[in-house]
């Protein structure tokens, strides 16, 4: 037979228990976590533990800066219409400064065309670009903020055997290279 010796405290070993876990967390309210959190410091242990740093520093709110860098300040908005030759592609650009960004949304009469939505360095002589979006789709919705000064748009090529008309809304920071 197995006898197990489970020891029980009594009633005032366990009050003395659950006051000595007051009087300890009471103390680091007042020496640590009030310096730390809120910048009270009554005893002054926290400034000579470096605590009362860590409150200051939260209460400083940052300085955000914004660079868009040399740009074309006025918000515009443009709808255009593009027709897009049966059995051909055509491309639609933006120039665009260095982080400027712009929110767009094509879309057709329901014809599906190839589209590349990328960029072109500008003063680039090498004919590199970089692509953000190559799909087939009847519409688009979305924004770019760019990453490189240069032109930034759309090519289309309609495989199908019409015309096919693309209306293109874009609201942003650019100048139409068309």
């Amino acid at each position: 037979m197995n006898e197990f010796n489970i020891p029980v405290h009594t009633t005032k070993t366990l009050v003395k228990a659950g006051v000595m876990a007051l009087l300890v967390a009471l103390i680091l309210l007042i020496t640590c976590i009030l310096p730390a959190e809120y910048n009270i410091d009554p005893t002054g242990l926290g400034d000579k533990l470096g605590l009362t740093a860590i409150a200051e520093a939260s209460e400083k709110v940052p300085e955000i800066v914004l660079d868009r860098g040399e740009q074309n300040h006025e918000l515009r908005t443009d709808n255009i219409e593009i027709i897009i030759p049966a059995g051909q592609g055509l491309e639609y650009k933006l120039n665009m400064e260095k982080h400027a960004h712009v929110e767009y949304e094509w879309k057709t009469d329901g014809t599906a065309l190839y589209f590349d939505f990328h960029g072109e360095p500008a003063e680039d002589k090498t004919g590199y670009f970089e692509s953000f979006s190559i799909t087939t789709s009847n519409n688009m919705q979305g924004s770019l903020t760019t990453p490189f000064k240069g032109s930034h748009g759309w090519y289309w090529k309609n495989e199908s055997l019409q015309d096919v008309t693309v209306s293109l809304m874009t609201k942003g920071y650019y100048t139409i290279k068309g």
